[in-house]
């Protein structure tokens, strides 16, 4: 049985449309860049010019994507690859990483990180479970503040399901995953 400040929440939650995310945040490549049978998601860093790549795993291999503009930049078509092995879920990374261990999260497992700097936070609700609600929020988060101002509704996942949500380790990124593709968006280093 459900108590009234959690029916509040659900309440709440169910009430609030997916809206954009605030400033300084920007959605990548318009939405959604469609993945198959999506499995995880995991980040590394450009050796060359310091911002977040990430590998995306899906059942027929594995790509990886630049997070400022959404470009596939390697994709490996090697099944047996394709899957996070091992006690910390990694995945070998591609040009320009290419070997190196990526930890990735997804239907096996895992997380991404749930803070970033500047008291930047993501949760993922179910009212209406099995469907998802990814929330960002910025001080004081989505059990306080008000929708719009210090928390976002910014990815409804309802149709597929949902792999991992949260930042990469410089904070920079949000990501996204679900069984149909990934979603990022990004802010500037430095930014608030």
């Amino acid at each position: 049985m459900s108590t009234s400040y959690q029916r509040r929440l659900r309440e709440r939650y169910l009430a609030v449309p997916e809206m954009p995310a605030p400033e300084p945040w920007r959605l990548v490549a318009g939405g959604e860049i469609a993945v198959g049978g999506l499995v995880g998601v995991g980040f590394a860093v450009h050796p060359e010019g310091g911002q977040d790549i990430a590998l995306v795993v899906s059942g027929s291999g594995h790509g990886m994507f630049d997070t400022v503009t959404g470009e596939r930049i390697a994709r490996e078509y090697d099944p047996e690859a394709a899957y996070p092995e091992g006690d910390d879920l990694s995945c070998p990374g591609l040009d320009p990483v290419t070997g190196v261990p990526v930890r990735v999260a997804g239907l096996y497992g895992g997380g991404l990180h749930t803070t970033a700097p500047g008291g930047w936070t993501v949760d993922v609700v179910s009212p209406d479970w099995p469907h998802h609600r990814v929330l960002l929020s910025a001080g004081g988060g989505p059990y306080t503040g008000a929708p719009g101002e210090s928390w976002w509704h910014v990815r409804h996942v309802d149709v597929t399901e949902l792999r991992a949500a949260g930042f990469s380790p410089s904070g920079r990124t949000l990501a996204v995953a679900t069984s149909a593709g990934v979603t990022f968006w990004t802010r500037r280093p430095g930014s608030p």
